[in-house]
């Protein structure tokens, strides 16, 4: 990586925030997925206030995400909102551990806005990527800091186990004590390992405009916004690629963010055995993670490997209605391990590759638009399905057309093409 890019230690920082925020997306599907279910709401509500509390966040997120994006570039402070969504974040996950479990709509309105700020650091973290990566090492970037966020999420994990085996030893009679431990774990754990990312990277691009107060910024933001919109036929790949993410990326997020629902509905997993399913799918991705930037950086490409991971989920789909025993179970989350971080760094450097340099914080608010906008329905339908029927199995087999859908628009990204309107752009700058 030569001197216009990153140092290593940037790249190392940039990936540590994927270690720091996987905390809490590994112990929300295990720990808060249960005190949720188990403890806060048992019985018929819990599994919809889940998925409903997951989707209204996203909902939120996807809308704020665009103007938030271009309010970043035009004030050049990425750095700045990472921080404020970040340790928010974090405050709030410790808020919610410490919160009585018997004031419900308290703790259902601390869990919305700690999933809602997670969403929200991401736009951020993934702006940075164009600004520390070249474009032929923008997969293996990528990878990196999704196989550090793996390695992270499994320790977060391995740290909830011990609070549910040890936690009588500890003061922690009962489930609820336990699984409120673990989630101030979750929240401590992603606002200390947040820091070296802030303490190192930095905006390279300068404000465009000069530092603007709040008001006029978000005017102007939102201009750029339309006006993105209004000039969207000059990034057609951009348009395409954005339009197939948001219909692929809501079937991976919702599976994700329910299979422990599945698991305890369906399967009668505990929040141990829950865990160790969890940890194994942690373990088995840090390798799949690499593996698929490799490939995509140096064998299929980044679309062709994305197209090849779409098909594999599609499968795992088809498999999760036949699965009656938890031994079946546990070798779905391994196939899923090995393909979960791969389907998102390898989208994640598509966007790069497509993405004008002058718009990474807008592009890549539209690019978590896009991941949020049918996300929330996503999750919303899971919610109603499981309400009306009572069945995840109904809810997971739903999940598949979205999966072809967005197969077919990505067939129509051409990412050679998509890289010289970026590169056009970026010569009309000079």
């Amino acid at each position: 990586m030569n001197d216009s890019w990153a140092t290593r230690k940037e790249v190392l920082a940039w990936a540590m925030y994927d270690w720091a925020n996987s905390a809490y997306s590994t112990l929300s599907i295990t720990l808060l997925a249960a005190y949720i279910q188990k403890v806060v709401l048992p019985g018929h509500w819990g599994p919809v206030a889940w998925a409903w509390g997951i989707s209204a966040s996203m909902l939120v997120a996807g809308l704020a995400s665009p103007p938030l994006g271009a309010l970043a570039d035009a004030n050049g402070n990425k750095r700045r909102w990472l921080a404020v969504t970040a340790l928010g974040g974090a405050a709030s996950a410790v808020v919610l551990g410490l919160m009585p479990p018997d004031f419900t709509w308290g703790v259902l309105a601390a869990f919305f806005v700690t999933a809602l700020l997670f969403e929200l650091s991401l736009v951020f973290y993934n702006a940075f990527l164009t600004e520390i990566s070249a474009p032929e090492t923008m997969g293996r970037v990528s990878a990196w800091g999704f196989t550090l966020g793996y390695l992270g999420g499994a320790l977060a994990l391995v740290g909830g186990v011990l609070l549910l085996r040890f936690g009588p030893r500890m003061g922690l009679v009962d489930l609820g004590s336990q699984l409120r431990a673990g989630l101030v774990l979750m929240g401590l754990w992603w606002g200390l390992f947040t820091l070296p990312a802030l303490a190192v990277l930095r905006d390279r691009r300068p404000s465009t405009v000069g530092t603007l107060p709040l008001g006029q910024a978000l005017r102007r933001a939102g201009r750029e916004v339309f006006g993105t919109l209004a000039n969207v036929r000059r990034y057609r790949m951009v348009a395409w690629f954005v339009l197939a993410y948001l219909f692929y990326n809501d079937g991976v997020q919702t599976t994700i963010s329910q299979a422990s629902t599945f698991a305890m509905q369906e399967l009668h997993f505990t929040p141990s055995e829950l865990i160790g399913v969890i940890l194994m799918i942690q373990i088995v991705a840090m390798p799949g993670a690499m593996l698929v930037g490799y490939l995509g950086d140096t064998r299929l490409g980044q679309k062709r490997t994305l197209v090849l991971l779409l098909a594999v989920w599609a499968g795992l789909l088809l498999a999760a209605l036949l699965i009656r025993v938890k031994w079946q179970f546990w070798i779905l989350g391994g196939v899923v391990a090995l393909v979960m971080g791969g389907t998102q760094s390898a989208s994640r450097s598509v966007m790069g590759l497509l993405t004008p340099r002058r718009h990474t914080g807008e592009f890549f608010g539209f690019y978590n638009l896009s991941g949020k906008a049918t996300a929330f329905l996503g999750t919303f339908l899971f919610g109603l399905v499981s309400l009306v029927t009572g069945s995840s199995r109904l809810a997971i087999a739903s999940l598949l057309v979205l999966f072809l859908v967005g197969w077919a628009l990505l067939a129509l990204v051409d990412v050679a093409q998509g890289r010289r309107e970026a590169e056009q752009e970026l010569q009309n700058e000079e």
